[in-house]
């Protein structure tokens, strides 16, 4: 039997050459990682926001975006807002609960702090909230979105960054 060896997870910023694909990973990732929390409607007013590939990309483009990669390949993306927001955070089901969104997050955090930083503050979907708990995060506000007719419910978080957040 010959050894092979595991894919590696790892990270690199976004490409304009990803926004096709990061776009598929939002709509499985909200598909079929989501149901438990959002009706089918809600679920795909809000995976339509990838539905026009040059807005989503400008979106991506215009935030700080990093790609985590199994093997090479895109199996998940999140963007820092201002320098201070998680603004997306999206895995890939088939890559689901295998680092990738901690990795992301961590990356995320540390710049932000790096930057100066002392907050950072995301708005998590239900689905996520959880995940953002055991990273430290609070909840602070219940918010509601309407987009494509569909109110979608969601939480503002936030996470104080301290020195052990800078980059060392």
């Amino acid at each position: 039997m010959i050894a092979r060896p595991e894919p590696k997870l790892a990270m690199r910023p976004m490409l304009p050459a990803d926004v096709p694909l990061l776009a598929q990973i939002f709509r499985a990732a909200i598909e079929e990682l989501t149901a438990d929390d959002y009706t089918e409607a809600q679920q795909e007013a809000w995976a339509e926001t990838a539905d026009d590939l040059e807005a989503f990309g400008e979106k991506l483009a215009a935030e700080l975006t990093l790609v985590a990669t199994f093997g090479g390949a895109a199996a998940g993306f999140a963007s820092l807002a201002d320098n201070r927001r998680i603004d997306m955070l999206y895995v890939h089901p088939a890559a689901a609960g295998q680092g990738a969104g901690a990795m992301l997050v961590d990356a995320l955090e540390k710049l932000a702090a790096g930057r100066g930083t002392k907050e950072i503050s995301v708005e998590a979907s239900d689905t996520a909230r959880g995940f953002f708990e055991k990273r430290g995060f609070v909840a602070k506000t219940r918010n509601t979105v309407f987009r494509a007719g569909e109110w979608l419910a969601n939480t503002t978080m936030v996470k104080p960054l301290t020195a052990k957040d800078r980059p060392s």
